[in-house]
Formats: structure tokens, C-alpha cells, sequence
């Protein structure tokens, strides 16, 4: 294997690691938050227990967010130098805001959070959670200030063959990264709610604490219906944006080798990249142009045209993403948003109809839905990033030119070993460790044991 292939392995692999938990980190959060709210507003002993039990799940979940995340920052350097060198100038901004002032809000909160239970004015103390939570969504948006750089790059200029920063503005304002930003985040809070639900269904269950996580499960019921619903309308306008600034990775997204007006959205086709065809293709007539203009007349272009109009300005060269596995991994994710929407309306049916505790096939459902959106979360990075490809910086860097010259291919290889074995470890921990603590439920009756972390 070359150093190339190797290197986006192991940043592919590590990536998606962390990403397993900053959106569940982002969600929880919130949710942590609105269940002292509702202390703070009801008085309620219940949900102050409830704040204090997902608020243990969620600094057990932030500790190995921040574990996995640094070996981000290290790759940059050690894979990929020249994209470091290349976009330093810019990329390192946003990282550097998000290392000082966001994640350095979130964790100094939380330690006054955790810390000021019975010390602090309720008022004060509630304050502080929302402060975690909002620190923990603004670190996601400077990092996605600077991905969305790197997806559409605007307020530079090239100097010796680096881009420098020109418009700090444009860079922060980005109209890539308002897409992005409402739906990541949002998916998030998706992230959040289900697995908030899926907690309470798995007590509830176990007849254990019934009113209690009753409590929780309607909350987290309410907060995934509302944000499902939102994260399928912020795609659709981040469909759109694609279209108009990255056309090959709709596209691919829908195994669209010629251009079609109108076009037709495929449900279903099996992908040959070497012939550059697709087969056994389903599709809904006029529904890509309705996607990805709101009209039912407009031509979506293909991948083909395409091809030709990006060598007329880039030079030779094959510019056309791994189809398959963007194609299939945009289907699965919209599946899968398309699943959480209808999941949570059932629900909330079933709370309506006053069957929610009793509804145990619902209920043992909702311990597996739970799961499902870090693997939604992960399609959505894979469509993103894959769907960019050759590109590391859409336009202005090829992939293959942003890895490190000097690191060879065994260096790799054994690195992307180490860091695997060891993110098997931590995922051991956290199944663990979550495990242990979610089991017992609250515990009523033991003020001291509710404060001890």
C-alpha cells in the first residue's frame, strides 16, 4: 500500500472514532441542560436526579471525545504536512479560537458545574450547564469553519504557493459553513435525544425507576422529533448549496453520469465507476431536480460533463469521487434520518395514547435506534469528504499532494495499527464505563451519593 492510501485510512479511521462522540457530546449537552432547567423552573427532586445521571454519562462521553480529538491535531503534522504548510496560514485559525476560547468555556463550566452542586446559587449553577452546552456547540462550529474552507475556499490568496488569509470575514461567514453548521449540529441534538431515549426505554424496561425515566423519555422524545424534522429541511438546503458549489458531488451522490434535465432521483442502482454506468437503476422521475432546485424542469449535470469541464480548467487528470460509496452512503444516511423521523412521531403517539411505558416492542426497538445515528453522523462525514475527493481543498489542492513526503509507507502502516488498537481499547472503556454507571439508575433517597461523581 502506498503512504497515500494508508494515510486517509488512518485519518478515515480516526476520524470517525471521534466522531462517534462529539455529536453525542453536543446533544447530551443540551439535554443535560434542559433537564435542570426543568429542576430549576419545578423544583422537582426527580429531575435534579435526572441532571445528575446523564450528566455522569455525558462527562464520561466528553472525556473520550477530548482523548480521541487530539490525535487529530497531531495528524496534520505527522500525515499530512504539506496540506499543513499549504493552508496553515488559514486552517489554523478557527482551530486555534476553538482550542482557546471554546473548548476552554466547555471544560471550565463543567468543572464548576460538577463541582457546585449545593455551593453555588441554583440560578448560577444552571448557568454553568448551559454554558458547557453552548462551548461544546461553538467548539463543532470552528471546526466546521474550517472544514467548510476547505470545501469551498473564499478570503485567500496564494503567495509562493501557500494560501494566505486575505478576508478573515469571508472565512468566518462562509456560506458553506451555515449549511453545514445547522445541519451537523442539529443532527446532533438527534444524536442526543435518542440516546437519552434509548436509556430511559432500556430502565424503563427493567421496571426500574419507571416515573423517573419516564420523565426523561418524554423530554427526549419531544427534542428528536423537533430535531429530526429540522435536520431533513436543513439537508435539503445543503443539497441545494452542493449543487451550485461542488455539482460533481451531487452527482455522485446520485450516480448521475450524464446530465439529465429534468432529472430523476434514484432510489436504487448498482454503480460501475470503471464503465462509468449504472445498472438495475429505480428511479422517481423529476425528484433530482426538485432536490436540488425546488422545480421540477431545472438539468442536474452529470458526472461526465463534468469531468470534461473541470480538466478544460484544472488540466488531465480524474476528477470524479469514489461513486459507490458516496452514492450508498447518502441513501443510507437520508434512510436512516427518514427512520428517526417516523420513530419519534411513534412515540409520541404512544405518549399521547398514554402507552409509552407499556409499549415494550417500542421500547426494546429504541435500545438499538439509539445507535443508529453515530453511524448516520459517520455516513454524513463520508459523503462530505469522499464526495470532495481528489480534492483535500475543493479546487486549490489534490489529496495526493497534501500528504507527507517524508513519512513511509511501513511508518504509516504501523502507526494506523497502533492508533486502531487503541481506539478498540477506548471503545472497551466507554462501553464499559457507560455500562457500569447507567445501570443502577438514579439514586432516590441518598443526597450525598447523587453529589459524588
Amino acid at each position: 500500500m502506498e503512504v497515500l492510501e494508508i494515510a486517509r485510512w488512518q485519518f478515515g479511521i480516526t476520524t470517525i472514532y471521534h466522531f462517534f462522540f462529539s455529536p453525542l457530546t453536543m446533544g447530551l449537552a443540551v439535554l443535560t441542560a434542559i433537564l435542570q432547567t426543568f429542576y430549576y423552573r419545578t423544583n422537582n427532586e426527580q429531575y435534579k436526579l435526572l441532571t445528575k445521571y446523564f450528566g455522569k454519562l455525558f462527562v464520561i462521553i466528553f472525556a473520550l471525545g477530548v482523548v480521541t480529538g487530539i490525535v487529530l491535531e497531531f495528524q496534520f503534522g505527522m500525515a499530512w504536512s504539506e496540506y499543513s504548510r499549504f493552508v496553515g496560514d488559514i486552517f489554523g485559525i478557527p482551530l486555534a479560537i476553538e482550542a482557546l476560547l471554546a473548548f476552554f468555556l466547555e471544560s471550565t463550566f463543567l468543572a464548576v458545574w460538577l463541582f457546585g452542586w449545593n455551593k453555588l446559587p441554583k440560578g448560577i449553577h444552571l448557568l454553568s450547564i448551559w454554558l458547557v452546552a453552548i462551548g461544546s456547540n461553538l467548539s463543532a462550529l470552528w471546526i466546521i469553519i474550517a472544514n467548510a474552507w476547505m470545501q469551498v475556499p473564499i478570503g485567500y490568496v496564494l503567495v509562493e504557493g501557500r494560501a494566505e488569509l486575505s478576508d478573515f470575514v469571508a472565512v468566518m461567514l462562509n456560506e458553506q459553513m451555515f449549511v453545514m453548521a445547522q445541519h451537523t449540529i442539529i443532527a446532533a441534538f438527534v444524536t442526543g435525544g435518542l440516546f437519552m431515549f434509548g436509556i430511559s426505554a432500556w430502565q424503563i424496561l427493567r421496571r426500574n425507576q419507571v416515573e423517573i425515566f419516564g420523565k426523561s423519555a418524554r423530554i427526549a422524545l419531544v427534542f428528536t422529533a423537533v430535531s429530526s424534522i429540522l435536520v431533513a429541511t436543513t439537508g435539503h438546503s445543503h443539497a441545494q448549496h452542493t449543487v451550485k458549489h461542488q455539482p460533481m458531488k451531487m452527482a455522485a451522490m446520485e450516480g448521475l453520469w450524464e446530465s439529465e434535465q429534468p432529472a430523476s432521483f434514484s432510489l436504487f442502482a448498482i454503480i460501475d465507476q470503471e464503465n462509468q454506468t449504472t445498472t438495475r437503476e429505480l428511479k422517481l422521475p423529476y425528484m433530482l431536480s426538485v432536490l436540488a432546485y425546488n422545480n421540477i424542469t431545472s438539468e442536474v449535470r452529470g458526472m461526465k460533463d463534468l469531468q470534461k469541464e473541470y480538466e478544460e480548467v484544472h488540466g488531465p487528470g480524474n476528477y470524479i469521487p469514489p461513486v459507490a460509496i458516496v452514492y450508498w452512503s447518502f441513501r443510507l444516511m437520508v434512510g436512516l434520518g427518514t427512520l428517526f423521523i417516523l420513530f419519534a412521531i411513534y412515540g409520541l403517539v404512544q405518549w399521547w395514547r398514554d402507552k409509552l411505558e407499556d409499549s415494550k416492542g417500542y421500547l426494546k426497538l429504541a435500545t438499538i435506534v439509539m445507535f443508529l445515528p453515530l453511524l448516520a453522523n459517520s455516513l454524513g462525514w463520508i459523503v462530505a469528504e469522499m464526495g470532495r475527493q481528489p480534492w483535500v481543498v475543493y479546487g486549490l489542492m489534490l489529496t495526493q499532494d497534501g500528504v507527507s513526503p517524508n513519512v513511509s509507507s511501513g511508518s504509516m502502516l504501523l502507526t494506523t495499527i497502533v492508533f486502531t488498537l487503541i481506539y478498540g481499547f477506548l471503545a472497551a472503556v466507554a462501553i464499559y464505563l457507560i455500562h457500569r454507571y447507567a445501570r443502577p439508575g438514579v439514586k432516590e433517597g441518598d443526597d450525598q451519593a447523587t453529589h459524588a461523581y
